[in-house]
């Protein structure tokens, strides 16, 4: 929620608008560390990705440092909570913790942004709205979990994310000893898909934020140039 003091700034009713007429390329990063390589600036227009494509975006984001950062996160905060007790502690439970971290979040990239894309022939990208309300904007960032596109252009339910992610957490209790219940399996998921729409959340509003951002460091600086961005 590092964000949430720049969204809150905006009017939910407010419309807020990105208006280039080619989009630009979106950023690989945000926050210059989380990876970004799912992200398409625009739905239009629509070019279907090859397969070879769809697993060298899941390759991207599954071997970019900022995912390594996020495991040795995840794994520290695993470690804290004692998420796992069959881990144990120290140095070789946290070697446990980190290798489990990292297998999930490469799994569920591989499942989710490739092998099940390909099978179901769906679009993995998040497709950035760019325009609306921030109200809609939200909306569509959520509703991209369950929607998606097809290559042929078509829109239907997100087959990818989901059998993808419960996939992904079936293959996790091989090596996570500690959560093997129908219950944990649920959870798990559960939190997997909140977490992916706090994810489009983000991609959505990214540009929004880094433009603010920037604006604000450029305040700080002195410069009394800078031309306010529409909407923010």
């Amino acid at each position: 929620m590092a964000f949430a003091p720049v969204l809150s700034s905006l009017s939910l009713g407010q419309q807020v608008s990105t208006p280039p007429i080619e989009p630009q390329p979106a950023d690989k990063r945000i926050f210059w560390f989380i990876p970004n390589y799912r992200t398409s600036p625009s739905l239009h227009p629509y070019r279907p990705l090859t397969p070879r494509e769809k697993f060298k975006i899941a390759a991207k984001d599954s071997f970019d440092r900022g995912t390594v950062a996020l495991a040795v996160l995840s794994a520290g905060a695993a470690q804290l909570t004692h998420a796992t007790p069959a881990f144990g502690q120290g140095a070789a439970g946290y070697a446990r913790y980190l290798g489990t971290a990292y297998a999930d979040f490469v799994i569920r990239d591989m499942m989710t942004e490739a092998l099940y894309p390909v099978i179901f022939h769906q679009d993995p990208r998040y497709f950035r709205r760019g325009t609306g309300t921030t109200w809609s904007r939200l909306g569509s960032a959520a509703g991209q979990i369950f929607r998606t596109q097809t290559d042929s252009d078509k829109t239907e339910f997100n087959f990818s994310e989901i059998i993808g992610n419960s996939t992904a957490v079936a293959i996790s209790t091989a090596y996570h000893p500690n959560s093997r219940t129908a219950t944990d399996a649920v959870s798990k998921l559960g939190v997997h898909l909140g977490v992916h729409v706090a994810a489009n959340i983000l991609k959505e509003f990214w540009p929004d934020i880094d433009r603010k951002l920037s604006r604000e460091n450029r305040k700080g600086k002195g410069d009394a140039t800078t031309e306010p961005v529409q909407g923010w």
